[in-house]
């Protein structure tokens, strides 16, 4: 790579990054989050258990900002591409701790590393159907991750009271500014140590299905 590349990737990483977590930090003062059953999650992890919160991928952004309300420092895997690297970089500021890999690139080393990290800092976050979709279809790394981790699959629900939707795969959301946010944890699963492909497979779409219609559940906390 050039000289003048290298430097455009410094700044970048090191400059930008700065400047969006601090433009973030506003447009997230205008956010109001409503939480519902985290206390479950606390309370889990306080008691010595793991947990691996499973959302989709068009609806993370909504609770990138949670952490810093708990003081936790959840794990969180992050693409090994040349975006990711400044990715890692915000999500640092806020206070996760990324791991990087994805399901198409460094898999494996990356599943190693979030069970890792789970022994140091019990919550872990994963995104169900990242980084390139389909959208809406669970993966088998989360099953993976949660049996390998012996961790509690948590169902994570986001929804916006006011969002733009971007033209992506998944039709990626980002809540407005002075609008709402209802970020929920639901349904729960234990994945057993030892199962067959069907059986695993099984589990796989319940945990898919559940996560669907608890998501379009969420929707109408807004009706109110």
């Amino acid at each position: 790579m050039s000289v003048s590349k290298e430097i455009k990737y410094f700044l970048i990483n090191s400059v930008l990054s700065s400047v969006i977590y601090f433009l973030l930090n506003l447009y997230t003062k205008t956010i109001h989050v409503h939480l519902e059953n985290a206390e479950m999650v606390l309370k889990h992890a306080e008691n010595g258990g793991r947990v691996i919160i499973g959302v989709w991928h068009q609806r993370f952004f909504g609770g990138f900002f949670v952490p810093p309300m708990f003081d936790l420092t959840p794990c969180i895997m992050v693409s090994q591409s040349r975006d990711g690297d400044f990715i890692s970089r915000i999500v640092q500021k806020i206070g996760w701790k990324p791991v990087r890999g994805s399901s198409s690139r460094g898999g494996k080393q990356a599943l190693r590393a979030m069970i890792e990290g789970l022994r140091k800092d019990p919550i872990g976050v994963h995104i169900v159907d990242g980084p390139n979709g389909p959208p809406r279809v669970i993966k088998p790394g989360l099953l993976a991750l949660a049996r390998d981790a012996d961790a509690l699959i948590v169902l994570g629900l986001v929804s916006y009271e006011k969002a733009w939707k971007a033209n992506s795969w998944d039709r990626f959301m980002v809540p407005k500014p002075f609008s709402q946010i209802l970020v929920r944890f639901g349904s729960t699963f234990l994945v057993p140590e030892k199962m067959n492909d069907d059986e695993f497979e099984s589990l796989r779409k319940k945990v898919e299905d559940t996560l669907i219609r608890e998501q379009q559940e969420a929707h109408h906390f807004w009706d109110k």
